[in-house]
């Protein structure tokens, strides 16, 4: 049976039960670290402690002290992890990694491919709400600083009493077709020159994903396109990115030329799959951890080796 899409997305993965009504305790950390089978998760400049190459270290309580920004990411509900169902996880976002300076560490774009659903999972909630905490120190309304509360999952303002709650940035990513079913690939202005991957871009206040797809499409590349389809989406915690993937076609009455918008976009290139696997020493493409790589791949029929992890 063919494998799904979203089957495909690393960082979709999960085997955690949030468990929202836990978060509203009061005293809910003070609960975890006397209660010896909850599990840390330390967090230093982005990365995770990690047991192995390709999973995550689970702390006792006793190994880190109850105190800084702590985020309860829920329950296990692995059955193959080596903590049992039913397990509570804390992130622990480290200032200092301390003692632990000398350990293995983890970036979650190298890794999220390589990693178990439940560490996929843990690992991208943790990064996604500790980035919005380091973007929510200060309250919108008075300047204050705000604090944290409800087991990491909101920041208070402490004058007016207004409550923060996370954001996530939609953003839509585009697998673009012609008339030959070419597949429509650019090179970021942020990346290395012969980097390629597909067109994206962030949804604007007002507007449909659809229209994001249509409109982004054109700013960047001068192609006007249709038939937007939804495929899946993922989570992109760099910093708090939700990515929508979409297939489209370009409008047979698009009579325009292509252009890359020379900001974002410095070059724009169409490979049939013949040409793209003929270039694959040339050029590198999105890495397997992310949805861009999914799409590529779906186009192509399969994945593709390109000595990438």
């Amino acid at each position: 049976m063919p494998q799904s899409f979203s089957s495909r997305l690393p960082l979709s993965r999960f085997e955690i039960d949030r468990d929202y009504l836990t978060r509203e305790r009061e005293n809910l950390f003070d609960e975890l670290w006397a209660d010896p089978a909850t599990r840390l998760l330390p967090i230093f400049e982005g990365s995770a402690l990690l047991s192995g190459p390709t999973s995550l270290a689970l702390l006792p309580p006793n190994a880190l002290p109850n105190t800084g920004l702590r985020v309860f990411l829920g329950r296990s509900t692995s059955t193959t992890s080596p903590e049992p169902v039913g397990t509570a996880i804390v992130a622990v976002l480290l200032e200092d990694a301390g003692h632990l300076a000398e350990a293995e560490w983890g970036n979650l774009r190298r890794l999220g491919n390589t990693l178990s659903d439940r560490d996929a999972g843990l690992f991208t909630e943790a990064l996604a709400i500790l980035n919005w905490h380091a973007s929510h120190l200060f309250s919108p309304r008075t300047g204050e600083a705000t604090i944290a509360e409800k087991g990491g999952w909101v920041r208070r303002d402490p004058v007016s009493g207004t409550e923060v709650f996370p954001r996530t940035d939609p953003a839509i990513i585009v697998g673009i077709t012609d008339a030959d079913d070419r597949l429509l690939l650019g090179s970021n202005a942020l990346w290395e020159s012969n980097r390629y991957s597909l067109l994206a871009g962030f949804v604007e206040p007002g507007e449909s994903l659809e229209h994001a797809v249509v409109r982004e499409i054109f700013e960047e590349s001068g192609i006007r396109v249709v038939n937007p389809v939804y495929l899946g989406s993922q989570p992109w915690p760099f910093p708090a990115s939700l990515m929508l993937g979409f297939s489209a076609q370009v409008d047979p009455d698009f009579a325009g030329v292509q252009q890359p918008d020379g900001v974002e976009i410095l070059d724009l290139r169409w490979f049939s799959r013949e040409e793209l696997a003929a270039s694959l020493h040339e050029i590198k493409l999105p890495g397997r951890t992310s949805i861009a790589r999914a799409i590529v791949e779906q186009w192509y029929g399969g994945i593709i080796d390109d000595g990438q992890d």
